[in-house]
């Protein structure tokens, strides 16, 4: 009977031992599974935390470069209104200038009159004209009119004669045109100031920020 005891004891204990072994099997498995699982995870995690963060970066990197283009742009624009009201200032000052010299009783002022109604004339190419002039200016330029005539039939080797026309309302010059009224000269300091308004304003700008 004892030995028969003894013989099943081994049975089970041999019987004990391989399940052991084969649960201690299972388990190392397992865990190396599960590390495995672990290190995937976190490396995928890893990756995934990479991604996010050079997505992030470039995003960063995209918005800060629109900002400083954004900024340098605002900046430009800024500059460019703040020169354009300096030139119209400059431009605003020099007609009042020319108010006030068109105003006066000026020499250079009579001489600039004629010489104005002399290129219109000479323009139009000479013949009959009509000379239109604000009020303060037709006692002004009436005694200089044969020279003038004289002068636009000499540039143009035409017959040139001059009649005053009603009074205009105007800083100063004048408009000449031919006596039937198809040709026109707009020669008053607002319409020459317009005409040379482009080209006067890049020798303005030259001088003012250079």
């Amino acid at each position: 009977m004892i030995k028969m005891s003894a013989g099943t004891d081994k049975i089970v204990s041999s019987i004990m031992s391989d399940a052991q072994i084969k649960v201690e099997s299972i388990l190392a498995e397992a865990e190396k599974e599960k590390e495995s699982i672990i290190s995937e995870g976190n490396a995928q995690a890893a990756a995934e935390k990479e991604k996010i963060l050079e997505n992030a970066e470039k995003q960063a990197k995209m918005r800060y470069q629109q900002i400083i283009s954004e900024a340098k742009m605002n900046s430009r624009r800024m500059e460019l209104e703040a020169r354009e009201e300096v030139i119209e200032e400059a431009f605003s000052k020099a007609e009042e200038k020319l108010k006030e010299i068109a105003s006066s009783d000026a020499t250079e002022y009579k001489a600039s009159l004629e010489k104005v109604i002399t290129e219109a004339g000479t323009e139009i190419g000479g013949g009959d004209m009509i000379v239109l002039v604000k009020e303060s200016d037709a006692a002004k330029i009436k005694g200089s009119l044969p020279s003038i005539e004289k002068d636009i039939s000499n540039n143009t080797s035409t017959p040139t004669k001059l009649e005053m026309g009603e009074n205009i309302n105007t800083i100063g010059g004048a408009i000449v045109r031919t006596k039937n009224g198809e040709i026109e000269v707009n020669n008053t300091i607002e319409a020459r100031m317009l005409r040379f308004k482009k080209s006067l304003r890049s020798e303005v700008a030259g001088i003012l920020f250079k």
